[in-house]
């Protein structure tokens, strides 16, 4: 399956399943048959071609399974009456309401958070569950029971295919932008495996994340969600080197960096900023901003991202904040004033067997001159990530601090 094709079908699947579910108000079966629709596109169309119209052809298909289902059930009788007003084309609403709209069910608060991803990645992203479990290094079996227990949740619910009430968008709006946020993160460095990262993940998450924005240009949070993926994610291809080794920020080839994408993610930040509430997303965006433009590490302007840091602290306290600050005062005041920000989180639960406060304490440690210290954190480090990249540079940095190298 060409490029094209596989961009086309994950473009539409979130358009056919919204105009079937808001129809029939069966997402389950409606889901399921759009996913028959899609893998027999990805069978025919780059033997027989794209059809002229795409999105008709899926909704054609996808809407005879759906039909052969319901002929199939044993409550064929109270479901006649649908069978035969089976149509190819959509309800009387936009592809692009429906789209919203099925973000908004994906996540909605009754799912926990990892059925919230896997649904989205696969109702709204075009993924398939083998796709969505290769992903998360999960065997396949696993996250089909994942998404099926999540479908039968909205099903026995009896949720209506339709907007949240106006009082309830923001927070279901907040859910979704979260939701995009884990799969960026998940595909920019992946939680475990051989692999650092998993671009077919970012570029997922950057897709569906346009999409939201289009759909809601008002909302800046979800711009500044955007801004920041794409300042993020400009720095893909020097966060290796040639042998797949990490390279950290500091020492990237910032040559490599896209500066198309850094251009557009600054003038999102940009536009978004000062234009309505100020939130996490556009904060951490003009803090990528700030590293993406600096001509060299030196340059990195540290004391106005630890300003920012602080102000995201004041905004939504957590370890994970505070742990950014941490570097970022380890730069702006010296390693020392860092070690102390770290020392915050020390006995904090939350952050029981994270490698990162180790890999942070470690290179702080390193900068402050204690070699000593610095290896034992990094070999702490390494025994507690799950990623092999980051396992071999945490490694690699502990053979560097021994005290008789």
């Amino acid at each position: 399956m060409t490029l094209d094709i596989e961009f086309t079908l994950r473009e539409l699947a979130p358009q056919v399943l919204g105009a079937l579910a808001r129809r029939y108000g069966q997402f389950d079966a409606a889901e399921d048959a759009v996913q028959e629709a899609l893998l027999a596109a990805a069978t025919q169309w780059p033997v027989d071609g794209v059809p002229d119209n795409p999105r008709s052809w899926l909704l054609t298909v996808a809407g005879r399974r759906l039909a052969d289902e319901f002929r199939s059930e044993s409550a064929r009788r109270r479901r006649e009456e649908n069978v035969f007003r089976l149509e190819p084309g959509p309800a009387h609403v936009s592809a692009e309401d429906d789209t919203l709209t099925l973000l908004f069910l994906c996540c909605h608060p009754s799912l926990s958070p990892p059925s919230q991803l896997a649904l989205t990645l696969r109702a709204v992203g075009g993924l398939s569950t083998a796709e969505i479990a290769k992903a998360f290094l999960v065997p396949e079996s696993t996250m089909a029971q994942r998404i099926s227990r999540a479908k039968a949740t909205i099903s026995s619910s009896g949720l209506p295919f339709a907007m949240p009430p106006a009082g309830e968008r923001a927070e279901r709006l907040r859910v979704v932008r979260q939701t995009l946020y884990l799969v960026f993160n998940e595909g920019y460095t992946t939680s475990g495996g051989p692999d650092l990262k998993r671009d077919d993940l970012t570029v997922e998450a950057i897709r569906i994340t346009r999409m939201l924005r289009a759909l809601a240009p008002d909302d800046v949070e979800t711009g500044g969600l955007l801004a920041l993926m794409l300042l993020t994610d400009a720095r893909r291809d020097a966060r290796t080197d040639a042998q797949g080794a990490l390279v950290p920020l500091h020492e990237q080839e910032r040559s490599l960096w896209d500066t198309a994408r850094i251009a557009e993610g600054v003038a999102l930040v940009s536009a978004c900023l000062g234009k309505g509430p100020v939130g996490p997303y556009q904060l951490q965006a003009a803090i990528a901003a700030l590293h993406d433009e600096a001509a060299e590490a030196a340059d990195t302007d540290w004391p106005q991202i630890l300003a920012l840091y602080e102000v995201i602290e004041r905004l939504v306290p957590g370890p994970i904040v505070t742990l950014n600050k941490a570097v970022a005062m380890g730069w702006a005041r010296g390693p020392l004033a860092g070690l102390a920000v770290l020392g915050g989180l020390d006995g904090d639960e939350r952050m029981t067997g994270n490698h990162r406060v180790e890999a942070v304490r470690a290179h702080l440690l390193e900068r402050a001159g204690d070699r000593p210290g610095a290896h034992e954190a990094y070999v702490r480090a390494a025994a507690l990530t799950t990623s092999v990249p980051e396992q071999r540079y945490l490694t690699l940095r502990a053979s560097l601090t021994t005290p008789e190298h």
